[in-house]
């Protein structure tokens, strides 16, 4: 099947041939007709198999109709809108309606949280056909009333999984509810669960349904492998293939921004250009640095889930798991970064030993047994002990160096070190616990002088009488004094 067989106009057919795509993919040739006649769709496919272009294509045909050069704003109200969950996802989708819709006059912008939203403010009020967003920032735009959603023929959600994931479904309801109630429905993902299929049907109408894999499936041109490696010896692991496979450009994975931040650094001090990205980094250093990466401009790119969906860098061959993730569902798209548009892509994960039951979640996903290999411990060592000659040891051997040094000057004379009594104040507790001076109150056991409770209450009696003879004659203070006052 060729893309004139699909019922693209002329202008789209152009743009795609100007590409180098002749043939459709699975899920173009299948999703683009249905799209075309007006029906709801949920599809799913692979990652890196044109699920954009899948829904891109048709909805540039469709709002063809409405293609003109006027310049006021009236005559360009909101078409279509497509929701992303993350701002790099959406960029890359708002730089494929361009792509495809280069020919068409048909006017897109992009909008999205990070930013200032002012020059956003400026493009919307300008007019457009077609609005990709992330859902806050819509939210955003709403509110401030720059944009009007009541003209909306279509509504697009890629990644839809995680579009009505907990964090996000709010969000979704508020704009839904603003959309026409006739409109058509479109949701793409790689992943979909039944629970996610179950919030899908409220949305959709009468939805097709259209996999062309297996579910949460992977592209069989990826390679994955397993590392065991010790949580400690993660970053020479990592080195270590980074120097001995001579990777020029890689993707890796962390769980946490700290994670990221800290490989980033030491990556740094070996003298391997690299960059972080995750949540709390602006979106112009987001921006820059998978501009930098795509450019081969830095050689390495620690990432969080992040930039798990979305991302489209060509030719990219590995992607490395620092750590894995606690949702296999992340696996997939992680690794759905390489082995696209039909190349060859490696999946390499370093795994903990309490990261081996999210192996066994990732693997019952899959329907799979990654292939476990073991790194030279030789070479690991001799890596390690590189990195310490360069830059010194790390903070957890300083530690060890010290405390190993305090130890020997403690113990003669204040008796066993450990970890309780390390440091200043732990030295100055031991110290006055060395020179305290017992006091017997209580450290001698106490004696009663009395031999029975007889005896005990007749001495009471007897010290009673003694203390009420004593205080007998004794002024009270004036304080508990009655005063009569005469009048």
């Amino acid at each position: 099947m060729t893309f004139e067989q699909l019922g693209l106009s002329a202008e789209l057919l152009r743009a795609v041939h100007e590409q180098g795509y002749t043939e459709p993919t699975p899920i173009q040739a299948q999703a683009i007709p249905v799209i075309l006649e007006g029906k709801d769709v949920m599809g799913g496919a692979q990652t890196g198999t044109g699920k954009t272009a899948s829904f891109v294509l048709p909805m540039l045909k469709r709002l063809e109709v409405h293609a003109n050069n006027s310049m006021s704003p009236a005559k360009h109200p909101i078409r279509a809108v497509i929701l992303t969950p993350t701002r790099e996802l959406a960029m890359q989708v708002h730089d494929s309606v361009k792509t495809y819709g280069k020919y068409l006059a048909l006017r897109s912008a992009l909008v999205y949280g990070g930013v200032s939203i002012d020059t956003q403010i400026a493009a919307v009020r300008a007019g457009v056909e077609i609005l990709v967003a992330t859902p806050g920032r819509l939210l955003d735009h709403i509110q401030q009333k720059t944009v009007m959603l009541s003209k909306v023929e279509i509504l697009i959600l890629d990644e839809a999984d995680r579009m009505l994931d907990m964090g996000f479904l709010p969000d979704l309801k508020q704009i839904i509810q603003l959309l026409p109630m006739q409109r058509q429905n479109l949701m793409f993902s790689a992943t979909f669960s039944d629970e996610i299929k179950k919030l899908a049907n409220k949305i959709l109408k009468d939805p097709v349904l259209i996999e062309v894999a297996r579910r949460n499936s992977i592209s069989e041109l990826i390679t994955h492998v397993v590392y065991p490696v010790e949580v400690s010896r993660k970053q020479s692991a990592l080195m270590h293939l980074i120097k001995n496979q001579n990777l020029q450009q890689v993707l890796v994975f962390t769980r946490t921004k700290i994670g990221a931040d800290r490989l980033a650094h030491f990556l740094s001090r070996q003298n391997i250009s690299c960059a972080a990205i995750h949540g709390d980094r602006n979106q112009l250093q987001r921006t820059q640095a998978l501009e930098d990466f795509k450019q081969n401009a830095i050689r390495v790119l620690v990432a969080t889930d992040v930039a798990a969906r979305g991302l489209d860098i060509e030719e990219l061959t590995h992607v490395i798991n620092f750590e894995l993730p606690n949702n296999p569902e992340d696996y997939v798209h992680r690794i759905g970064r390489t082995g696209r548009a039909g190349a060859k892509g490696y999946a390499i994960s370093f795994v903990g030993k309490d990261e081996d039951g999210l192996l066994a979640s990732i693997e019952k996903l899959l329907g799979i047994k990654v292939k476990v290999d073991q790194l030279d411990e030789a070479e690991l060592r001799k890596q390690q002990n590189e990195f310490v000659k360069k830059t010194g040891p790390a903070k957890e051997d300083k530690e060890k160096t010290r405390f190993s040094q305090e130890k020997k000057r403690f113990e003669p004379r204040f008796g066993k070190y450990n970890e309780t009594n390390y440091g200043a104040t732990g030295r100055k507790t031991a110290a006055a616990k060395a020179n305290k001076i017992e006091d017997p109150l209580f450290t001698q056991p106490y004696i009663s002088k009395y031999p029975d409770i007889a005896s005990l209450a007749t001495a009471s009696e007897l010290n009673k009488k003694t203390i009420n003879k004593r205080f007998a004659n004794r002024a009270l203070p004036a304080l508990f004094t009655a005063i009569n006052k005469q009048k």
